[in-house]
């Protein structure tokens, strides 16, 4: 077994990943997110946004170096951004904006891909964790199939436990109500908020000390 895959690795990149997607930690902003979703349009939301997760940190684990070198984006500069947008995404979930009727099947697409697809799930942290296991490997000059089967699996995993979370979370919605779920709302809203600025803040923390 450990010829196919590298254990130790694996469980470093797995633990890793699952601590920063936080699968449980979805739960609440998908719930406020799809508050006006059934249950059809939820589980279809939940499966958009793991495919364009999972398609964001796969293209930036293989092409991400090179396509940031390319167009000139330090890490950095990726971090704070996706916490700008997290921010504009926090404060329609504190101000009730998210809850204002809008077409479903639309509001359905959008929310899958954008804040939940990414940056939510396939956010900065994730993605530059990723490419700094990838680029170890490389670097390291060690790199072997044990090793990229432990990284692809890793990841595999950590998508399938954060589906599984947004795909059952409709029996957490039934127990809290509508009054729960506007509670929830404001709670995620808070946090994503919190989030976001610790987000910035450690991206400008990172062009102070390389400037």
């Amino acid at each position: 077994m450990s010829s196919l895959i590298d254990i130790a690795l694996f469980t470093e990149v797995f633990v890793t990943l699952f601590v920063i997607m936080d699968p449980p930690g979805t739960i609440p902003v998908f719930l406020a997110l799809t508050s006006r979703m059934d249950a059809r349009q939820r589980a279809r939301a939940a499966r958009q946004a793991i495919l364009v997760a999972f398609g964001v940190i796969v293209v930036f684990a293989i092409f991400g170096q090179q396509l940031l070198h390319y167009m000139g984006i330090s890490l950095p500069a990726l971090q704070a951004s996706g916490g700008l947008l997290l921010l504009l995404v926090a404060l329609e979930l504190l101000t009730g904006k998210a809850e204002e009727p809008e077409p479903a099947k639309g509001g359905s697409v959008n929310v899958a891909l954008v804040p939940l697809g990414t940056p939510l799930l396939a956010g900065p942290g994730v993605i530059v964790a990723t490419m700094v296991f990838v680029q170890q490997r490389v670097a390291s000059g060690e790199s072997i199939v044990a090793h990229w089967v432990a990284i692809a699996l890793a990841i595999v995993l950590v998508h399938v436990c954060t589906w599984l979370a947004m795909r059952f979370a409709g029996v957490i919605q039934r127990v809290l109500r509508e009054s729960g779920v506007t509670l929830v709302t404001r709670i995620a809203g808070l946090l994503l908020a919190a989030i976001a600025v610790q987000m910035i803040a450690t991206a400008v923390t990172e062009f102070v000390r390389t400037a």
